[in-house]
Protein backbone atom coordinates (compact mmCIF):
# COMPACT_ATOMS: atom_id res chain seq x y z
CA UNK A 1 0.00 0.00 0.00
CA UNK A 2 0.90 3.44 -0.50
CA UNK A 3 3.03 5.73 2.01
CA UNK A 4 4.79 8.94 1.67
CA UNK A 5 8.09 7.18 0.73
CA UNK A 6 5.83 4.69 -1.68
CA UNK A 7 7.73 4.91 -5.05
CA UNK A 8 5.63 6.48 -8.51
CA UNK A 9 3.20 3.49 -9.63
CA UNK A 10 2.86 2.78 -13.84
CA UNK A 11 0.38 0.83 -15.73
CA UNK A 12 1.58 -0.64 -19.03
CA UNK A 13 -1.02 -2.24 -20.44
CA UNK A 14 0.11 -4.57 -23.66
CA UNK A 15 3.60 -4.06 -21.48
CA UNK A 16 5.44 -7.79 -22.46
CA UNK A 17 6.47 -6.63 -26.11
CA UNK A 18 7.89 -3.74 -28.36
CA UNK A 19 6.97 -0.21 -26.85
CA UNK A 20 5.12 -1.35 -23.95
CA UNK A 21 8.40 -3.49 -23.06
CA UNK A 22 10.72 -0.60 -23.80
CA UNK A 23 8.32 1.62 -21.59
CA UNK A 24 8.74 -0.78 -18.54
CA UNK A 25 12.17 -0.49 -18.62
CA UNK A 26 12.56 3.28 -18.27
CA UNK A 27 9.83 3.73 -15.82
CA UNK A 28 11.73 1.17 -14.24
CA UNK A 29 15.02 2.97 -14.22
CA UNK A 30 13.58 5.97 -13.15
CA UNK A 31 12.58 4.86 -10.03
CA UNK A 32 8.79 3.51 -10.81
CA UNK A 33 6.98 0.87 -9.57
CA UNK A 34 5.67 -0.45 -12.62
CA UNK A 35 2.80 -3.01 -13.53
CA UNK A 36 2.54 -4.49 -17.03
CA UNK A 37 -0.09 -6.38 -18.67
CA UNK A 38 -0.74 -8.92 -21.51
CA UNK A 39 -2.57 -12.07 -22.86
CA UNK A 40 0.08 -14.13 -24.84
CA UNK A 41 1.63 -16.75 -22.81
CA UNK A 42 5.21 -17.17 -24.35
CA UNK A 43 5.63 -12.65 -24.29
CA UNK A 44 4.29 -13.08 -20.59
CA UNK A 45 6.81 -15.65 -19.87
CA UNK A 46 9.55 -13.82 -22.07
CA UNK A 47 8.43 -10.58 -20.14
CA UNK A 48 8.92 -12.37 -16.58
CA UNK A 49 12.61 -13.32 -17.54
CA UNK A 50 14.13 -10.13 -19.51
CA UNK A 51 12.51 -7.52 -16.58
CA UNK A 52 13.18 -6.93 -13.22
CA UNK A 53 12.01 -9.24 -10.47
CA UNK A 54 9.81 -6.69 -8.85
CA UNK A 55 8.48 -5.47 -12.12
CA UNK A 56 4.86 -6.97 -12.00
CA UNK A 57 3.38 -9.14 -15.24
CA UNK A 58 0.02 -9.54 -15.31
CA UNK A 59 -1.85 -11.51 -17.73
CA UNK A 60 -5.10 -9.48 -18.77
CA UNK A 61 -6.91 -9.31 -22.17
CA UNK A 62 -6.64 -6.08 -23.27
CA UNK A 63 -10.59 -5.84 -24.83
CA UNK A 64 -12.17 -7.25 -22.05
CA UNK A 65 -13.87 -4.57 -19.05
CA UNK A 66 -13.86 -7.48 -17.17
CA UNK A 67 -9.74 -8.73 -17.05
CA UNK A 68 -9.67 -4.36 -16.77
CA UNK A 69 -11.28 -4.50 -13.26
CA UNK A 70 -9.00 -7.51 -12.57
CA UNK A 71 -6.23 -4.88 -13.42
CA UNK A 72 -7.50 -1.97 -10.97
CA UNK A 73 -7.90 -4.34 -8.10
CA UNK A 74 -4.59 -5.70 -8.42
CA UNK A 75 -3.30 -2.17 -8.62
CA UNK A 76 -5.06 -1.09 -5.26
CA UNK A 77 -4.50 -4.69 -3.55
CA UNK A 78 -0.08 -3.88 -5.11
CA UNK A 79 0.35 -0.54 -4.60
CA UNK A 80 -3.30 1.39 -3.58
CA UNK A 81 -2.60 4.03 -6.70
CA UNK A 82 -1.92 4.38 -10.20
CA UNK A 83 0.13 7.48 -11.15
CA UNK A 84 1.06 7.08 -14.54
CA UNK A 85 -1.17 4.92 -17.05
CA UNK A 86 0.46 4.21 -20.82
CA UNK A 87 -2.65 2.74 -22.47
CA UNK A 88 -0.58 0.67 -25.31
CA UNK A 89 -2.17 -2.30 -25.77
CA UNK A 90 -3.18 -2.61 -29.35
CA UNK A 91 -2.87 -4.58 -32.58
CA UNK A 92 -2.92 -3.62 -36.63
CA UNK A 93 -4.10 -5.40 -40.02
CA UNK A 94 -3.12 -4.74 -43.41
CA UNK A 95 -6.28 -4.90 -44.63
CA UNK A 96 -7.94 -3.60 -48.05
CA UNK A 97 -11.44 -2.45 -47.66
CA UNK A 98 -12.77 -4.77 -50.25
CA UNK A 99 -11.43 -8.09 -47.90
CA UNK A 100 -12.22 -6.14 -44.28
CA UNK A 101 -14.77 -7.90 -42.41
CA UNK A 102 -16.54 -7.38 -39.48
CA UNK A 103 -14.77 -9.78 -37.00
CA UNK A 104 -11.39 -7.87 -38.09
CA UNK A 105 -13.56 -4.43 -37.52
CA UNK A 106 -14.60 -5.16 -33.90
CA UNK A 107 -11.40 -6.83 -33.09
CA UNK A 108 -9.59 -3.83 -34.08
CA UNK A 109 -11.82 -1.30 -32.28
CA UNK A 110 -12.31 -3.92 -29.03
CA UNK A 111 -8.74 -4.49 -28.39
CA UNK A 112 -7.73 -0.56 -29.64
CA UNK A 113 -10.40 1.53 -28.28
CA UNK A 114 -12.61 -0.39 -25.78
CA UNK A 115 -10.13 -1.77 -24.01
CA UNK A 116 -8.37 1.35 -23.20
CA UNK A 117 -11.33 3.25 -22.86
CA UNK A 118 -12.70 0.33 -20.19
CA UNK A 119 -9.23 0.26 -18.52
CA UNK A 120 -8.98 3.86 -17.68
CA UNK A 121 -12.30 3.71 -15.68
CA UNK A 122 -11.64 0.47 -13.79
CA UNK A 123 -8.40 2.52 -12.73
CA UNK A 124 -9.51 5.91 -12.18
CA UNK A 125 -10.29 5.89 -8.83
CA UNK A 126 -6.28 5.20 -8.15
CA UNK A 127 -5.68 8.23 -10.47
CA UNK A 128 -4.83 11.40 -7.80
CA UNK A 129 -3.56 14.80 -8.24
CA UNK A 130 -0.74 15.32 -10.82
CA UNK A 131 -0.92 11.83 -12.06
CA UNK A 132 -0.55 11.36 -16.19
CA UNK A 133 -2.89 9.18 -18.49
CA UNK A 134 -0.98 8.48 -22.02
CA UNK A 135 -2.94 6.94 -25.32
CA UNK A 136 -0.58 4.80 -27.62
CA UNK A 137 -2.30 6.01 -31.09
CA UNK A 138 -0.19 6.05 -34.55
CA UNK A 139 0.77 9.00 -37.37
CA UNK A 140 -1.78 6.82 -38.94
CA UNK A 141 -4.30 8.83 -36.54
CA UNK A 142 -3.86 11.83 -39.35
CA UNK A 143 -2.17 10.61 -42.11
CA UNK A 144 -3.70 8.67 -44.50
CA UNK A 145 -2.87 4.84 -45.66
CA UNK A 146 -4.21 3.07 -48.30
CA UNK A 147 -5.19 -0.46 -46.67
CA UNK A 148 -4.68 0.43 -42.88
CA UNK A 149 -8.58 2.29 -43.05
CA UNK A 150 -9.72 0.27 -40.00
CA UNK A 151 -6.62 0.51 -37.99
CA UNK A 152 -6.06 4.44 -38.56
CA UNK A 153 -9.39 5.07 -37.31
CA UNK A 154 -9.22 3.20 -34.20
CA UNK A 155 -5.87 5.43 -33.49
CA UNK A 156 -7.78 8.56 -34.52
CA UNK A 157 -10.16 7.12 -31.76
CA UNK A 158 -7.51 7.51 -29.39
CA UNK A 159 -6.25 11.04 -30.08
CA UNK A 160 -10.02 12.52 -29.41
CA UNK A 161 -10.32 10.34 -26.38
CA UNK A 162 -7.58 12.07 -24.85
CA UNK A 163 -8.41 15.50 -25.78
CA UNK A 164 -11.79 14.75 -24.85
CA UNK A 165 -10.66 13.48 -21.10
CA UNK A 166 -8.17 15.70 -20.64
CA UNK A 167 -10.79 18.38 -20.37
CA UNK A 168 -12.85 16.24 -18.43
CA UNK A 169 -10.54 15.30 -15.92
CA UNK A 170 -8.53 18.43 -15.45
CA UNK A 171 -10.57 19.33 -12.58
CA UNK A 172 -8.89 16.21 -10.98
CA UNK A 173 -5.64 17.71 -11.84
CA UNK A 174 -4.84 14.50 -14.27
CA UNK A 175 -3.49 15.03 -17.18
CA UNK A 176 -4.33 13.28 -20.52
CA UNK A 177 -2.55 13.07 -23.67
CA UNK A 178 -1.72 10.81 -26.62
CA UNK A 179 1.75 9.77 -28.55
CA UNK A 180 1.55 9.04 -32.21
CA UNK A 181 4.32 6.64 -33.40
CA UNK A 182 5.70 6.47 -37.18
CA UNK A 183 7.17 3.66 -38.59
CA UNK A 184 9.23 2.04 -35.34
CA UNK A 185 11.13 -0.94 -35.77
CA UNK A 186 8.66 -4.04 -32.94
CA UNK A 187 8.03 -7.12 -32.92
CA UNK A 188 4.04 -5.60 -33.91
CA UNK A 189 5.04 -5.16 -37.81
CA UNK A 190 5.53 -9.15 -37.52
CA UNK A 191 1.53 -9.23 -36.99
CA UNK A 192 0.12 -7.57 -39.60
CA UNK A 193 -1.15 -9.75 -41.79
CA UNK A 194 1.37 -9.51 -44.53
CA UNK A 195 3.99 -12.26 -45.72
CA UNK A 196 7.47 -12.14 -44.84
CA UNK A 197 8.90 -10.88 -49.16
CA UNK A 198 5.92 -7.85 -48.79
CA UNK A 199 6.69 -6.96 -45.08
CA UNK A 200 10.40 -6.01 -46.36
CA UNK A 201 8.79 -4.17 -48.68
CA UNK A 202 6.29 -2.46 -46.59
CA UNK A 203 9.60 -1.24 -44.35
CA UNK A 204 11.57 -0.38 -47.02
CA UNK A 205 9.05 2.08 -48.86
CA UNK A 206 8.19 3.34 -45.34
CA UNK A 207 11.74 4.38 -43.93
CA UNK A 208 11.90 6.08 -47.50
CA UNK A 209 9.33 8.29 -46.74
CA UNK A 210 10.67 8.94 -43.44
CA UNK A 211 13.16 12.70 -43.75
CA UNK A 212 15.40 10.77 -40.96
CA UNK A 213 15.75 7.63 -43.50
CA UNK A 214 15.05 5.08 -41.36
CA UNK A 215 12.27 3.21 -38.49
CA UNK A 216 12.51 4.44 -34.92
CA UNK A 217 13.45 2.72 -32.13
CA UNK A 218 11.04 1.36 -29.30
CA UNK A 219 13.02 2.83 -26.83
CA UNK A 220 13.03 6.15 -28.55
CA UNK A 221 9.47 6.41 -28.37
CA UNK A 222 9.79 4.52 -24.38
CA UNK A 223 11.48 7.92 -23.59
CA UNK A 224 8.77 10.31 -25.17
CA UNK A 225 6.04 8.50 -22.91
CA UNK A 226 8.75 8.82 -19.94
CA UNK A 227 8.70 12.64 -20.84
CA UNK A 228 4.66 13.14 -21.07
CA UNK A 229 4.89 11.15 -17.68
CA UNK A 230 7.16 13.33 -15.85
CA UNK A 231 6.77 16.59 -14.32
CA UNK A 232 8.56 18.63 -17.20
CA UNK A 233 5.12 18.73 -18.92
CA UNK A 234 3.21 19.40 -15.67
CA UNK A 235 1.49 22.36 -18.03
CA UNK A 236 0.27 19.87 -21.44
CA UNK A 237 -2.51 17.95 -21.43
CA UNK A 238 -4.87 17.62 -24.65
CA UNK A 239 -1.79 17.23 -26.44
CA UNK A 240 -0.80 14.34 -29.17
CA UNK A 241 2.68 13.66 -29.19
CA UNK A 242 4.42 12.40 -32.57
CA UNK A 243 7.62 10.33 -32.74
CA UNK A 244 7.70 9.53 -36.53
CA UNK A 245 11.25 10.83 -38.03
CA UNK A 246 9.29 13.76 -39.51
CA UNK A 247 7.28 11.16 -41.73
CA UNK A 248 3.90 12.51 -40.96
CA UNK A 249 5.58 16.15 -41.81
CA UNK A 250 6.71 14.83 -45.41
Amino acid sequence: MTSPTSPPVALITGGTTGIGLATARVLHAQGFAVLITGRNPDTLAAARRTLPDDVVVFRADARSPADAEQVGAELQRRFGKVDVAFLNAGIGRFTPLDSADENLYDELFDINVKGQFFTLQKILHLLGEGSSVIFNSSVFATKGAPNWSVYSATKGALVSLARSLAIELAPRKIRVNSISPGPIETPALSKAGLPADQMDQVKEGFAGMVPMQRFGSDDEVARAVAFLASSAASYITGSNLVVDGGFGAG
